[in-house]
């Protein structure tokens, strides 16, 4: 007779997998730590992820969720272009100013396995790929050039990968560049 499937094991492995692979990276992880880390068993765990990949894509998901979420509930706090990008800047430094912040896990996993075109190296470059089309999206909204565009994502990416202390820069910084765009404006 099969074993009745527990609710919520799933979230759990994922859940432990998630902290694992974030706090030590995707590759430095064996399956061995999760099973131990979520209290499963091998089988159980390869019930719900085939395969090292398979729970790979299933972090960034829920990560990508997260931020989804994060950066949705940022940006509904201005109802402008300009305040929308100061909204996601702000929230982007909020976040690197975490004592548990650790990198962008996409930045961090596409760092790990270059060159990969696997399903966890897909989910990565579609997160940063959509989250670039939404600055390109308000800068042009907001009627500035593409290359405002462009500094605005160096500055998001600078803010992921640098020292969390130039947080409040970067937001001084994106608030001027879009305050002098509205004042060019009038």
């Amino acid at each position: 007779m099969a074993r009745t499937p527990i609710p919520g094991t799933r979230d759990n492995i994922l859940s432990a997998a998630s902290d694992l692979f974030y706090r030590n990276g995707v590759r430095a992880v064996g399956m061995a730590q999760v099973i131990e880390a979520a209290g499963c068993g091998k089988g159980l765990l390869y019930r719900h992820f085939p395969s090292k990949a398979d729970l790979a894509a299933a972090y960034l998901r829920l990560v990508r969720a997260r931020r989804d979420a994060s950066i949705a509930a940022a940006l509904t706090t201005a109802t402008d272009p300009a305040g929308q990008l100061i909204a996601l800047v702000t929230e982007v430094a909020d976040l690197v100013q975490s004592p548990d912040y650790r990198g962008c896990a996409f930045r961090n996993h596409l760092i790990e396995f270059p060159g990969e075109d696997d399903a966890p190296a897909r989910v990565a470059k579609a997160y940063l790929r959509d989250t670039r089309a939404q600055v390109d999206t308000l800068v042009e909204r907001l009627g500035q050039p593409a290359k405002a565009a462009d500094r605005i994502w160096l500055l998001i990416g600078g803010l992921h990968g640098g020292d969390p202390a130039q947080a409040g820069t970067a937001v001084e910084w994106v608030t001027e560049l879009v305050t002098d765009s509205r004042k060019s404006d009038h």
